[in-house]
């Protein structure tokens, strides 16, 4: 198992809530399905399926984040809507008014909440308390904030902050473009996106395409700047860094997999093995892009943009 997105946040002290009290604490916000009145639920559910709400493999710690969500589309309301409206109208003669409209709209989603669809998603979370570090699979950060309303919930404080570097991505990625220089350990691949600042956000993408230094140095001269690189560190992992520093398309290569020979094993064993490097290399590779990115700044200096957002908790 892998995760496909990374949106990266820093343990701002250690985290100390593990084992059974981990356990207990997550308990309190156990997903739950939606009831017939809920339009939307929210909760920890087992990795593993095995009834424990976290999974821990050297020191690593593995949650997920269930949720499940009606589809009950505004259109359907409308249109039904509309039809009480009529009847409405034939029995008093004359329309509903706007309160009234209100009124008719709230009971058609009442009646029609508990037959709608529903559909469920989970949400990895990744906690190396080792290195401080907090990973959300997520492809936006919308997901990630999700997660921290949820941990909130179970815990006294939440010691989680953004990651603060020295440089941003995006001034970063364009050096490196203008150089026709990756960073150490990181090699350039064959997908960038490199945008303008001006008001038009002129946009140039390069798709699974040779990235001729002359050509991208004309683009970046003409005052575009790279927003989004497709790298491969260390011959091992390939990723999409972004102007946020969220990580996207994170895949494990050959190399990686075949080292993993994992065919004696059982499917607990083999899980196990591949969370384990899993957080292994994405650590490693965590640590290079921070180095690459001029180090990570202190809480109260001067930092480029990072991740979305303010300090999340003290």
């Amino acid at each position: 198992m892998w995760f496909k997105n990374l949106q990266i946040y820093r343990l701002s002290a250690p985290w100390t809530v593990v084992g059974d009290a981990l356990e207990a604490a997550l308990a309190k916000q156990a997903f739950a399905p939606c009831s017939s009145a809920d339009m939307e639920t929210r909760g920890w559910v087992s990795p593993r399926n095995n009834g424990m709400l976290s999974h821990t493999v050297n020191r690593q710690i593995l949650l997920q984040l269930g949720t499940e969500r009606k589809l009950l589309p505004s259109s359907v309301i409308n249109q039904v809507s509309k039809e009480r409206a009529a009847e409405l109208e034939e029995q008093q003669g004359f329309k509903p008014g706007r309160k009234q409209m209100k009124e008719i709209k709230e009971q058609v989603a009442d009646e029609l909440l508990p037959r709608a669809f529903s559909i469920r998603r989970s949400t990895s979370v990744w906690i190396d308390p080792v290195n401080n570090w907090l990973v959300v699979d997520a492809a936006s950060p919308a997901k990630a904030d999700e997660v921290f309303k949820t941990l909130l919930k179970c815990l006294d404080q939440l010691p989680v902050g953004t990651l603060r570097v020295a440089r941003s991505p995006v001034a970063a990625m364009t050096d490196w473009l203008a150089a026709d220089e990756a960073p150490y350990n990181f090699t350039v691949d064959q997908d960038t996106e490199l945008r303008a600042s001006s008001q038009d956000k002129a946009t140039v993408r390069y798709v699974r395409h040779t990235l001729e230094a002359d050509d991208v140095r004309r683009h970046i001269a003409a005052g575009k700047q790279c927003t989004r690189l497709a790298m491969t560190w260390n011959d091992r992992v390939s990723i999409v860094l972004t102007e946020s520093l969220a990580i996207k398309r994170v895949a494990p290569l050959d190399v990686l997999k075949e080292n993993n020979d994992s065919t004696t094993q059982n499917d607990e064993e083999r899980f196990d093995t591949d969370f384990a490097l899993m957080t292994g290399e994405l650590g490693k590779l965590l640590n290079d892009l921070v180095d690459a990115l001029g180090g990570e700044v202190p809480e109260g200096a001067l930092a480029a943009p990072a991740a979305s957002g303010e300090k999340l908790a003290a």
